[in-house]
């Protein structure tokens, strides 16, 4: 499989340290509040990483953290009068809701940041034996400076990224570029205590300690946001380096942008919304589709009109699964043949191949479609079930590396349906047209479509 490595700006054969467990790092939402649908874009790419590096055999130690000591959790937390504990639990809840709702799988581990102090304390203590870090009242700060290779993920040299940079009034940092690992405590704010007094950690530190403790010193795969590149993963780089004097990660992924209608999300253009928003109108799984079927690297425009296309494009997948399971119900018993067979084995390797060119999600659904098309064209019951049975496996098996149509169909109408289309039977039977009409219009009246075909008759709800 080939990545795109952010690191070094081209594709790169990945090649795991341990050939039989990849060492993956995510990072994950600040709980204060529901996630958004840019947040949501990484979750889902990130977790079809995971999904594929599994199927095509992989062990995968992923790890996925939660930032519950935030200013901005802070300011909630006192503004509804609660503790900031309260709010992070409440929200790492909700998360774990909207989470599964759109597919992304619980991470191998979910580490807190308040419940990692220690591993923090310890790296920034390393970090100042090192000549990294320095102290002043209570707040210690990383010295860029000292750090040369600072700028090699961002690909900007230190002295472009000074010009932005600020010192607020509150800070008594040395140089403009250095960054908090640990911050001195305010009054009304939660502290811990540390070799330099009572206080908390930074942003950048948690994620530093938390990969180190928990996949090692040097970890196979990062990835996060394009947002986040600069600074927090640039800072990642160098607290991590500067304390364990090894390389931090071998391979940096990064997706882009989302866009809504065109135009960058903002709460103050008003088209900020929270995924939780956007499943009172859309399930889930059209949300994941929706993320997958655009290049990971690519900007992405989130708007009604594309949302409205990926709804029907998942729905003629599963009208398509639909179709052979009813033609399974009068195909008789054989085996698949090797022509299928072989055509099917096409598609898988097309589907991997998709996925090992830097996560290709868009090309592999596309081939999914492929086979969907073949499907209708060519998969009658005469095929027998076996074929199929075979049919239905690879859509099932591909679509699950993308977390993707495997929903059972609802049968809670079955025995109701099919008893009105068993009487409708009899009425036609009997050229009893009348009764048979009315029943046709009674299951209308249910949103169930009724069609006569050659196997028999099928129905469907319409939704």
């Amino acid at each position: 499989m080939k990545i795109y490595n952010t690191l070094t700006r081209k594709k790169e054969e990945f090649v795991p340290i341990d050939k039989d467990n990849v060492r993956m790092y995510s990072c994950g939402p600040t709980v204060y509040d529901y996630f958004h649908i840019g947040n949501a874009r990484p979750f889902i790419i990130f977790d079809t990483m995971r999904r594929y590096l599994e199927y095509i055999g992989y062990k995968v130690t992923f790890v996925q953290n939660f930032t519950d000591i935030d200013d901005k959790m802070i300011k909630r937390a006192n503004a509804e009068g609660i503790t900031v504990k309260e709010l992070g639990e409440r929200f790492i809840a909700e998360y774990f809701k909207d989470a599964e709702a759109i597919g992304v799988r619980k991470a191998t581990v979910h580490p807190k940041a308040t419940e990692n102090i220690d591993a923090i304390i310890d790296i920034i203590k390393r970090l100042c034996e090192n000549g990294y870090a320095y102290d002043v009242d209570g707040n210690v700060y990383f010295r860029t400076k000292n750090f040369k290779e600072y700028g090699k993920l961002s690909k900007q040299p230190l002295e472009d990224l000074e010009l932005g940079a600020r010192i607020d009034v509150n800070e008594r940092k040395d140089d403009p570029m250095d960054f908090a690992l640990w911050k001195a405590k305010k009054p009304g704010e939660p502290f811990w205590q540390s070799p330099w007094g009572e206080g908390r950690p930074g942003w950048h530190i948690e994620c530093s300690a938390m990969a180190n403790k928990f996949l090692g010193e040097t970890i196979d795969l990062h990835s996060g946001g394009q947002d986040l590149i600069f600074p927090h993963h640039e800072n990642e780089i160098a607290q991590s380096e500067c304390a364990n004097c090894k390389q931090f990660a071998n391979y940096w992924m990064h997706n882009g942008y989302i866009n809504i209608d065109g135009k960058k999300m903002s709460k103050s253009l008003g088209n900020f919304f929270t995924v939780r928003d956007i499943l009172k109108e859309y399930d889930g799984e059209i949300i994941r589709f929706f993320m997958l079927s655009a290049h990971y690297r690519s900007p992405i425009n989130f708007a009604d009109t594309l949302m409205e296309q990926a709804k029907s494009a998942v729905g003629r997948v599963y009208t398509c699964i639909e179709n052979l399971e009813f033609l399974k119900e009068n195909a008789e018993a054989t085996e698949c043949s090797e022509e299928i067979s072989a055509e099917l084995d096409g598609y898988r390797k097309k589907f991997c191949d998709a996925m090992d060119d830097d996560l290709n999600t868009a090309d592999a659904i596309a081939t999914i479609f492929d086979i969907v098309y073949m499907a209708n064209t060519n998969i009658s019951s005469a095929s027998g079930k076996g074929a199929i049975d075979a049919v239905l496996s690879l859509i099932r098996e591909l679509g699950a590396v993308l977390g993707l149509f495997t929903k059972e169909a609802d049968n809670s109408l079955d025995a109701e349906v099919e008893e009105l289309i068993r009487q409708r039977n009899e009425a036609r039977a009997s050229k009893d047209w009348a009764t048979a009409d009315a029943i046709r219009d009674k299951l209308k009246e249910m949103n169930i479509i009724i069609k006569d075909t050659p196997d028999g008759v099928k129905w469907t709800l319409v939704k």
